[in-house]
């Protein structure tokens, strides 16, 4: 009798202890990509661009001026020639630049001819895009050199957009859909989904958006529940807020974990705020692409219906307010990067600013201020382009 009431109990044990593990341990990975991908469905919607494309007909602004500046733009030329390579290489800073200016730049064309394509419905434009996309895709093989994966993320983020709007709205057939889908599968987004943990944060967040608009084109929905568990990591170790402790977070998976590897990280910023941002006191440019890719990625959840924007966004309000708030005028303190900043944030709240003042009516007087102040928002030529014209003010 003894010996069973000591097994039962055993079993009893193993039981509680088995069900302590599931009620307390690690939290599971996030699974966040759709049953079904929504398309168009990367960055904007189809309900978007309807919404901007009435604003336009109508005259309305800021979207006319968007529109015509997109339009006025060398990128909606038809007369442009792409200018694919086999290999992209480039080096730090784009050196040496072996096609690397010019695919980013051809993507940027794909995309803007793309939206030419919905705002006129002249197949022109469509064509035009197709021709671009066509042509690298036909060409295009590796991207080399030590800015491999930045390249490979600035033009992987821009491919996509142009790709979505073509594929499913332009029924004048696209016959190299297939071949374009293979080129972001077997040459782009290996590169991105792999991770760079340790380069400044805009790095690994465009490297993201690229996996994540990626992975909706080629329905592959491993890579984007992949893209997503890496955006929800970086994003905390990009953005600080107080509630994070005396140190930001590390970027996930790793060696940065102690506090002077840390500060070094943050550029020797020593001094924590809301809002601060890992390469705030390199410049705000750089900041600025960090930012741009988080709001992006988390437009494209939304589109796809897993919206990221509840995980993410007291950051991403924090981060636009903090650096706004300098832009538009604002004293440097002596603790913010030895009291000096390097400002030009550029065109890249448009996003952001909608999501959480638009549409979820959280005040942001300083985004507001200086996002109005610079529309109509034009291209950084290097993954940002026309969020004016696509997203200002737009509640679809």
């Amino acid at each position: 009798m003894r010996r069973t009431r000591t097994a039962l109990l055993s079993v009893l044990a193993l039981l509680a202890g088995l069900l302590s593990l599931q009620l307390t341990g690690p939290a599971p990975r996030a699974t966040a990509a759709p049953t079904t991908f929504t398309h168009p469905g990367v960055l904007v919607s189809r309900g978007q661009l309807d919404y901007a494309r009435t604003k336009v007909q109508a005259g309305q602004q800021p979207w006319k001026a968007a529109y015509d500046g997109m339009m006025a733009s060398s990128y909606a030329s038809l007369s442009r020639t792409p200018k694919p390579r086999a290999v992209v290489e480039c080096g730090s800073s784009s050196n040496p630049n072996y096609g690397c200016t010019d695919e980013r730049q051809d993507a940027i064309a794909a995309y803007t001819d793309a939206l030419a394509w919905y705002f006129t419905r002249d197949s022109r434009y469509a064509k035009k895009a197709i021709e671009i996309m066509d042509a690298w895709s036909a060409t295009i093989t590796d991207h080399t050199n030590t800015n491999a994966p930045l390249q490979t993320g600035w033009a992987g983020s821009t491919w996509p957009r142009a790709a979505e709007i073509i594929k499913y709205t332009y029924d004048g057939g696209w016959p190299n859909a297939g071949r374009f889908a293979t080129m972001l599968r077997d040459v782009y987004l290996p590169e991105v989904i792999s991770g760079a943990e340790t380069k400044n944060g805009n790095w690994q967040l465009v490297m993201t958006e690229a996996a994540i608009g990626i992975s909706v084109f080629i329905e592959d929905r491993t890579s984007y529940d992949k893209a997503v568990n890496t955006y929800l990591a970086r994003v905390p170790a990009y953005v600080y807020l107080t509630s994070d402790g005396d140190l930001p977070k590390p970027p996930a998976n790793s060696s940065i974990d102690t506090k002077a590897e840390i500060i070094k990280y943050w550029q020797g910023q020593s001094t924590f705020a809301d809002g601060l941002s890992q390469e705030t006191c390199r410049d705000f440019g750089h900041t600025g692409w960090g930012i741009a890719s988080i709001a992006d990625i988390a437009e494209t959840s939304r589109i796809q219906g897993q919206d990221l924007y509840p995980k993410i966004q007291e950051r991403l309000r924090q981060t636009l307010g903090f650096h706004t708030s300098y832009e538009n005028g604002a004293t440097v303190p002596s603790w913010l990067c030895g009291g000096s900043v390097k400002k030009g944030i550029d065109e890249v709240t448009e996003v952001g600013f909608n999501a959480l003042h638009n549409r979820l009516g959280i005040a942001m007087s300083n985004t507001q201020k200086y996002t109005e102040a610079h529309r109509p928002s034009g291209t950084d030529n290097y993954f940002n382009a026309w969020t004016t014209l696509t997203h200002a003010d737009n509640p679809s």
